[in-house]
């Protein structure tokens, strides 16, 4: 098998069959194969793919009989898989046509590359409005090179789009999931993907995917609860430190530290948390090193939180 494309879903009736046709209906030269795997959805979405299972012979579906979370969702998935890359789809996102022959000639012609990733464009669910591009409208886009390595993934964030990859099959895949990790599982499982694998993750700029946004999508969520938003640092924080392990330098390490630090910081801000902003923002700069000069116009302001946020509608980088 060339390709097993990963699609965990929970909860996702409205979605799950327009991504899961949106596979099935990719044109390649190679045989792939969709698993799908239901945390034990409380809605019809299980009976929806089984059905659809039924006249597609390259899906195959899968139900926790409990719900698992997530990361032991996503390790079922790789256990299950056989092909020699590996693609991953949220169940509310969708493909485009070319996605998988695009990306699967990629990893063949660069045998360089360990992970591939592409361009997606993001689209209000409830409009079917694009608004934007997830990489190049990526808020550090400018320090991303077209052939990155690891440390762009532990400086500079999660710049793919978690339904945008597609990596070369390796003898690690499931030790690559931190369960750990509660929220933020993407970044974590690129950075060690990409450790495990070696090599560079790279930029097809073509849009061959559809980022859906949606009330209960990662971004509606974590808008409505600054404690998810606090755990989304410390995955953050933690998918920097799992590079230790490998080697990845100390100074690397940190830098990406206080880069989430900084995110957070300017997140709290933004939502009019003061005392959240004033925390996070001393605690970005215990390294002494600074992200860019909004980090450190920032941090030299704190306690002037308004002058900052002038400051930073002004300067964008």
């Amino acid at each position: 098998m060339k390709v097993s494309v990963l699609v965990p879903v929970y909860n996702l009736e409205r979605f799950v069959l327009p991504c899961l046709e949106s596979l099935l209906a990719q044109e390649t030269d190679f045989d792939f194969e969709v698993i799908a795997v239901d945390d034990c959805s409380p809605d019809n979405s299980y009976a929806l793919m089984l059905e659809l299972a039924s006249r597609e012979p390259r899906l195959k579906v899968y139900h926790n009989e409990q719900n698992q979370g997530l990361a032991k969702t996503q390790k079922r998935l790789l256990s299950l898989a056989s092909g020699e890359y590996l693609a991953y789809l949220d169940g509310d996102d969708l493909a485009l046509p070319g996605k998988l022959q695009s990306q699967a000639d990629y990893l063949d012609q660069h045998q360089s590359c360990g992970i591939v990733y592409h361009e997606a464009e993001v689209f209000d669910s409830d409009t079917d409005v694009v608004t934007g591009h997830y990489s190049r409208d990526y808020y550090n886009s400018a320090l991303i090179p077209p052939c990155a390595g690891v440390e762009h993934l532990i400086r500079y964030g999660c710049f793919p789009n978690a339904s945008s990859i597609m990596f070369r099959c390796h003898d690690h895949l499931t030790d690559a999931i931190d369960e750990d990790c509660r929220i933020i599982l993407d970044h974590p499982w690129h950075i060690l993907n990409l450790l495990y694998i070696g090599g560079t993750i790279d930029f097809i700029p073509d849009v061959l995917g559809r980022y859906r946004i949606h009330s209960q999508s990662f971004g509606g969520q974590t808008k409505r609860s600054p404690e998810r938003r606090e755990q989304v640092l410390k995955d953050q924080l933690k998918a920097c430190e799992n590079a230790r392990a490998f080697g990845v330098a100390e100074e690397v390490i940190a830098q990406g530290k206080s880069h989430y630090e900084f995110a957070t910081a300017l997140y709290f801000l933004n939502a009019g948390d003061n005392h959240r902003f004033n925390c996070f923002i001393e605690e970005s700069a215990k390294t002494g090193w600074f992200f860019n000069k909004r980090h450190h116009y920032a941090y030299e302001h704190r306690d002037d939180p308004d002058d900052v946020r002038l400051f930073l509608k002004a300067v964008r980088q």
